[in-house]
């Protein structure tokens, strides 16, 4: 498989999207196509598509990928902060809870959105999951098959 080249084709034929730009607006909130449009109708909810240029948002598959990620950015840093602070003072058990467990939850609920905006756009940049203009074709698994009973 190719990889993708900017400014050349997409490996699907298509013209390249500028991924980077792609996933900025989307962190921003932005729709990926033009940046000017809301991505976000609600918390986390997405447009169906967007009010400025009209680009579908409908059926993208954000999933629990965003999830895994914030949980895996704020895991580091609240994990690497609070062992920094254990290793230079003595805070009780009671102080670090309320040090750690509201900062975790604050950060991982200020980091949901942005970074499914930008999974959104890496989405949209790559042609991925209709935003090539055509539906998902469910790929062939053997395993799921139905299995023949033998007579």
């Amino acid at each position: 498989m190719d990889e993708q080249v900017f400014g050349g084709e997409h490996h699907s034929g298509k013209p390249a999207r500028p991924l980077w730009n792609a996933m900025s607006r989307g962190f921003r909130g932005r729709c990926p196509h033009c940046g000017e449009g809301a991505l976000f109708q609600g918390f986390v909810k997405v447009v169906d598509r967007c009010a400025v240029c009209g680009e579908d948002m409908h059926h993208h598959r954000a999933d629990d990928l965003p999830a895994y990620l914030v949980v895996l950015i704020v895991g580091h840093i609240v994990v690497g902060a609070f062992m920094g602070v254990e290793a230079t003072t003595t805070l009780a058990t009671w102080q670090h809870l309320v040090i750690w467990v509201p900062l975790t939850i604050a950060s991982a609920l200020a980091l949901l959105r942005p970074v499914k905006g930008a999974v959104v756009g890496l989405q949209w940049a790559n042609y991925m999951h209709g935003f090539a203009g055509e539906p998902d074709a469910l790929e062939y698994h053997p395993e799921a098959a139905p299995r023949r009973r033998k007579a």
